[in-house]
């Protein structure tokens, strides 16, 4: 029996981020579905799990639970090689991570979410292009820092990686083009050939 069940939607790239982080990881776990367009995270059996009404979510077998994508993997990858145990290190990952909520996903996850989910309609099209320059400019930021570094939070792969990576990689998908961030581009390449990557969707 797998020793934990986590609930989300394989288009997601919260969602992505922990079935990423299980496939590098070998982790096993029970995967449930779930449909945001839907409805299925306003429904009272969700919402008593996660109030907040969001996925991705990690039930344990004892029945605790665990929200926020990147809380999730830290907690999953705590004592592996993916999270620093020292202090500095460790706080560098979750720089990278406060980075990719609050500079990062709130600009290319949505555009990508109104365009993919939504079908980019009329109504939203003036939201979508406001999203592209803050878009551009955390991924400039992370070019600046992979073109000293073969990882984003320094030489060795980590959880900011793949906080980072799952919109990133699709972010075409939002109207971004990789075309001007050859470290992003090599970086992506790096993260696809490790031996356990698994692509979204899969």
């Amino acid at each position: 029996m797998a020793a934990f069940r986590v609930y989300g939607d394989a288009q997601s790239g919260n969602c992505y981020k922990v079935q990423l982080l299980c496939a590098l990881l070998h982790l096993d776990y029970e995967w449930v579905a779930v449909d945001i367009l839907a409805g299925d995270t306003r429904v009272s059996s969700f919402l008593e799990k996660n109030p907040n009404g969001k996925i991705p979510l990690l039930e344990l077998s004892d029945g605790r639970t665990l929200s926020e994508s990147n809380a999730i993997i830290n907690y999953l990858a705590h004592g592996s090689a993916l999270l620093p145990s020292e202090p500095f290190a460790l706080a560098k990952v979750q720089q990278w991570q406060f980075f990719e909520q609050y500079s990062h996903e709130p600009y290319i996850a949505v555009a990508r979410f109104i365009a993919k989910y939504l079908g980019l309609p009329a109504e939203r099209r003036a939201e979508y292009e406001a999203k592209q320059k803050g878009g551009h400019k955390a991924l400039a930021v992370m070019e600046q820092q992979l073109q000293h570094s073969q990882f984003i939070a320094g030489d060795s792969l980590s959880t900011a990686d793949i906080s980072l990576f799952a919109y990133t990689h699709v972010a075409d998908e939002g109207g971004f083009s990789l075309e001007h961030y050859p470290a992003i581009d090599a970086w992506i390449d790096r993260i696809k050939a490790l031996a356990a990557f698994r692509p979204m969707g899969a």
